[in-house]
């Protein structure tokens, strides 16, 4: 039983922590989605020295009326400062939908075009004549395949997670 006490507590700091984190990372996705400001970016960091860089791209609309907006989101972590890099996929009224997971920090989209994401190629060893476009017409696209060289690149998927 006397061990079963200092395990608990150090579960629940454990506990408090991760969800802390959680909460202050919607937030401040929230808090941009607020802004409403297209193109820009915002950059926030933590005590514990990470970072996150989010960008509203703007909103997407299908064509049976439903309307998304888009972040990016870029989080820089640890020592040796990896990063985790993700499209945000929000309703209308700033409910969190789900997102795209991405490999590099380079894979972010660059801007929304015509109701389409663009990405770009640039900084990257891939053709800079390559343009990638996610089309959301039909709806959030279950995965999606961002060129790189010729016939080459990365397929990503959306997940509700």
């Amino acid at each position: 039983m006397k061990k079963a006490i200092p395990l608990l507590c150090v579960f629940l700091l454990i506990a408090k922590i991760i969800c802390a984190q959680t909460n202050k990372s919607e937030d401040i996705r929230l808090r941009v989605l607020h802004f409403n400001n297209i193109g820009k970016a915002y950059r926030f960091s933590t005590e514990d020295s990470t970072l996150t860089y989010l960008r509203f791209l703007g909103s997407v609309h299908t064509v049976g009326g439903k309307s998304y907006k888009i972040l990016t989101s870029i989080w820089i972590w640890g020592l040796s400062h990896r990063a985790t890099s993700r499209i945000l996929v929000y309703t209308s009224n700033n409910g969190y939908v789900g997102n795209y997971y991405l490999t590099t920090t380079g894979d972010v989209p660059d801007y929304i075009k015509n109701n389409k994401l663009v990405f770009l190629n640039k900084g990257h060893d891939c053709d800079a004549r390559l343009i990638t476009y996610l089309d959301f017409d039909n709806g959030i696209p279950k995965q999606f395949f961002r060129k790189c060289k010729d016939s080459s690149g990365d397929i990503y998927a959306f997940s509700t997670d």
